[in-house]
Parts: structure tokens; C-alpha cells; sequence
């Protein structure tokens, strides 16, 4: 079973590298210390070091091989950066000897989640002003060279990960250069350091190249495979999608080696066991009620206004869901903000695909991704106030379901029969009475119909809440520019509820 670990670790190594010029080890070492038993000794973590570093040679220098072919290297702008590493990688090496496996395993298995995280909060590295290539370091850039050079190649014997992102931090944050030759560069300096660094560990250790040949020529093979492979695609797309592949695969891949390696701590808490299964439950909603959705998209011809708001409902139903199915408030407002976190990357990985904007009805460039980032937080939010707060989990089913039922209706009945504008100055000029008149409506019978079913009140009281919140609702959305109504209209819903509860 380790052999497929120690291809799987290569994969990702190899795939880090060529993407974006980032330490075979940042992927390697991770996957190979918390999954394979023979690397859980006291030196591990620095046997597992060794070999990403041995793999990092020649998948450093194929990638290496391709941007240079498509002129996406500056080594004018980063030989002092070469010199400096270069210098400080057996010194990191010897202390990394010293400092033992601990350090060495809990620094990477955080470092790659938080590279990952890096890069999905902003993909593209590049400065709006760069430099062209070839141009000469002035002093502030010589500082920088020396001083970064320095410290990461320290940083890059010591723990073998890490150096080529930040690296690429460096020439693009602080040297100016463009993204393609920022990792063309690095890659072309880890070549080297990752050579010494390397050789440095074996003859520290001698016992890596003695007990552990077969699993590093494994991986030397199949990281270089993949770094040539994920190179020429890097090569052949934008920086934005480089960035945002390399965040996924990163943050999900820490994340995860983060959970196994103290999966024995972390499931020892019940909050956790407790979100964990309230999030899977909540999963599985979403995907069988959106699989469903794009079936009857793709199968039925369903007009767009319609099928936006059919898409619509599974999204505001989910604090209904959560809140029905969790123990308590606290893990079901974890839940909606995990999936937001999860979600709103892969959103925007699928942007680049051109049937995106048609499936899901999306009005404008990146309005679904944000509309649904703030849809799932302020679902959070509704949550921690009404159950974590007031005390009051029905006032979540309660202000969500009028909300998302009565804005529905005020989009279909305003789009098809809206004839007269709202001309207040305070209303959004989109807005018709007919559409405000139908949530209204709407409103009233969906906060009756939930208060019925969840509140503690009588019949009476339930109906005279509907009775003053349908028109409230329809105010709020009336008045919400700029779709802020997915957070306005159930906040203030909340907030009058439980005002309403306090008085009667």
C-alpha cells in the first residue's frame, strides 16, 4: 500500500512544480510522513525530505527545460538570489539534522495548506507594474536578493519545502517580474539548490540512499513525468487558472494531511465529530437537489428566470436544512461557512468553462461565485444570531423560508408582469409594485405556514407575526440594492422576529 502513496506523493510533487514552480517537497514530504509507516521513525521526516529533494532535481530541471523553450526565464533579475540559496543550503541541511522530526513534520503539513490558501485568495502573483525581462536589479532589488536569498536558502535545507513559492513571492511581489518567468527562475535556482540540499541529506544520513533506493528512484520518475506534463500546461494557459489549480489541489491536500496526521486529537472533540456529520448530511443535500436541477436543465427546457430561481431554492433552504438536522447552532453555521470555503474555488474554476454562464444563469462575470460566497456566509451569520444568540432556531427556518420564498415570487411575478416602476428615491429602480405586492403575499403565507409548523406560539400569534413581517420583508427587498437583499431581507426578518417573541 505504500508504493501507491509514494506515487501519489510524486504526482502531486511533480504537478506542484510545473504549475508554479513550488518545492517538490511542500507536496511530498506531507503525504509520505503521515501515510507510509516507514517514514514515522525519528528521522522520517528527514528521510522524506531527502528523497523530495533528490526528486526535486530533475523535475525542477525539465520544468526548467520548458520555460526557457517558451522564454519564461530571467536570470538577470535572479543570480544574486541563486548565489545567496545556493550558499545556505547545506547550513539548513545540517540543522535540519539536528532540529528532528517534529519541527520538520508539523512546519510542511501547515505550510502546504497555507500555500494553498495563498493562492486561492489571489491566483494571479503578478504586480500591475512589472519589469521587462532582462532589466537590470537596482540597489533596492540588490537588499532584496540578499536578504531573501539568504533566508530561503536556509529555510530550503532546513525543511526542503517551501523555497520555490517563496521564491516566487519574492520576483513577483518584489522584483517585479511576470508570473511565467517568476517560476521559470525559481525553478531554474531550485535545480541547484535542490541538488545540494539533496546530497547534503544523504551524506548526513547516508542510511536514505542504503534503506530507502527503491522508493526514491520511485519517485525521482514519476515526479519528473509529472513535472514536464503539468509545465507545458502551465505554459499554454493564463496565470489566473495556474494559481487557481495549484490552490485547490494544495489547500484540499494539506487540509486533509492536516485531519490524518491528528486525526486521533481532532476526533476526540465532540464539536468537531458533531460539524463534521452535519456537513456531510448537508453535503449530500446539495448535491442530490443541484444533480437533480442540472438534469432537469439539461433534459427540459426550462426558461432562465425560472431554472435561476429553481437554483435558488436548494441554496436558501440550506440553513433550514442545517438547522433541522445539528445538534446545536455551532456546527450548523460551520457547515454553511465550510461549504462557502469549498465552493467558491471550484465556482471559479469552472468560470473558465463556456457553458458556466448559461448553466447557471449568471447576469454578469463572477456574480454567481460572490452572490453564493454571500449568500452561504450570511446564512452563517442569520444562524449564530437567531439560534446561537436569541436562542431561537425556529427564527431561523422562519426568516429564511419568507425570505427565499417571497423574493422568488417577486422575481417571476415582477419579470413577466411588472408594469409600473417603484419610483421612490429609496427603492432600487428595478423594482415594480407587482413584484413587491407578490412577496409580500408570499411572505405571509411562508412565515405562517413555518411559524405554524416550528414556533412555540398559538395559531393566532403565528398569523399576526406573518401578518407584519410580509410587509417588512417586502420593504427590505424593496429597498436592497444590488442583490444585498440575500443578506438584508433575513437579517432584519430575524431581528423582528425575535423583537416580536420578546413582546408576546
Amino acid at each position: 500500500m505504500e508504493y501507491f502513496w509514494y506515487i501519489i506523493a510524486a504526482l502531486g510533487a511533480g504537478i506542484g512544480t510545473g504549475l508554479a514552480g513550488l518545492s517538490a517537497a511542500t507536496v511530498m514530504v506531507p503525504i509520505l510522513i503521515v501515510m507510509c509507516p516507514s517514514f514515522a521513525g525519528e528521522t522520517g521526516a528527514y528521510q522524506a525530505t531527502a528523497i523530495a529533494l533528490a526528486s526535486d532535481i530533475l523535475g525542477s530541471a525539465v520544468t526548467t527545460g520548458v520555460y526557457i523553450k517558451h522564454k519564461n526565464i530571467d536570470l538577470r533579475r535572479g543570480w544574486i538570489m541563486l548565489a545567496c540559496i545556493i550558499c545556505m543550503c547545506t547550513v539548513g541541511s545540517f540543522a535540519a539534522w539536528k532540529a528532528g522530526n517534529v519541527v520538520l513534520g508539523s512546519f510542511t503539513l501547515f505550510l502546504t495548506f497555507c500555500i494553498g490558501i495563498r493562492f486561492l485568495i489571489k491566483p494571479d502573483t503578478t504586480r500591475k507594474e512589472t519589469v521587462g525581462k532582462g532589466a537590470r536589479l537596482d540597489w533596492k532589488g540588490v537588499v532584496i536578493s540578499l536578504f531573501f536569498g539568504l533566508t530561503i536558502g536556509f529555510g530550503t535545507g532546513f525543511v526542503g519545502s517551501g523555497g520555490g513559492m517563496m521564491m516566487l513571492v519574492v520576483f513577483t511581489a518584489f522584483l517585479g517580474m511576470e508570473l511565467k518567468p517568476a517560476v521559470g527562475t525559481s525553478t531554474f535556482i531550485m535545480t541547484f539548490t535542490a541538488l545540494i540540499a539533496s546530497v547534503s541529506h544523504i551524506l548526513i544520513h547516508p542510511a536514505i540512499l542504503t534503506e530507502k533506493w527503491d522508493v526514491m528512484l520511485i519517485c525521482i520518475v514519476t515526479a519528473t513525468a509529472a513535472s514536464l506534463v503539468s509545465a507545458q500546461f502551465a505554459n499554454r494557459v493564463n496565470n489566473r487558472t495556474v494559481g487557481l489549480v495549484t490552490g485547490v489541489v494544495l489547500t484540499i491536500l494539506g487540509g486533509t494531511m492536516i485531519v490524518l496526521n491528528y486525526r486521533e486529537v481532532i476526533f476526540a472533540n465532540p464539536l468537531v465529530v458533531s460539524t463534521l456529520q452535519c456537513f456531510g448530511w448537508y453535503l449530500l443535500y446539495i448535491v442530490l437537489f443541484a444533480s437533480a436541477l442540472i438534469v432537469l436543465h439539461i433534459t427540459c427546457k426550462v426558461p432562465r428566470p425560472l431554472f435561476r430561481k429553481l437554483l435558488h431554492f436548494p441554496a436558501f433552504t440550506s440553513s433550514i436544512f442545517v438547522t433541522l438536522i445539528a445538534e446545536s447552532w455551532l456546527p450548523a453555521a460551520l457547515s454553511l461557512v465550510i461549504f462557502a470555503v469549498i465552493v467558491y474555488p471550484i465556482l471559479a474554476l469552472l468560470e473558465r468553462w463556456k457553458g458556466y454562464a448559461n448553466l447557471f444563469v449568471e447576469k454578469h462575470p463572477g456574480e454567481i461565485k460572490s452572490s453564493l460566497l454571500i449568500l452561504f456566509l450570511s446564512q452563517a451569520a442569520i444562524v449564530a444570531l437567531s439560534w446561537g444568540v436569541f436562542g431561537e432556531p425556529w427564527i431561523v427556518i422562519a426568516a429564511t423560508a419568507t425570505w427565499g420564498m417571497g423574493d422568488t415570487a417577486a422575481a417571476l411575478i415582477g419579470i413577466r408582469y411588472g408594469k409600473h416602476p417603484i419610483r421612490w428615491k429609496i427603492a432600487d429602480s428595478h423594482k415594480t409594485w407587482e413584484g413587491s405586492g407578490a412577496m409580500a403575499a408570499v411572505s405571509f403565507v411562508t412565515c405562517a405556514a413555518a411559524m405554524l409548523l416550528f414556533a412555540p406560539f398559538d395559531w393566532p400569534l403565528c398569523l399576526l407575526f406573518a401578518l407584519i413581517a410580509a410587509p417588512v420583508s417586502a420593504f427590505v427587498e424593496m429597498i436592497s440594492r444590488g442583490g444585498m437583499d440575500t443578506m438584508t431581507v433575513p437579517i432584519a426578518l430575524s431581528a423582528l422576529l425575535w423583537l416580536l417573541a420578546l413582546v408576546f
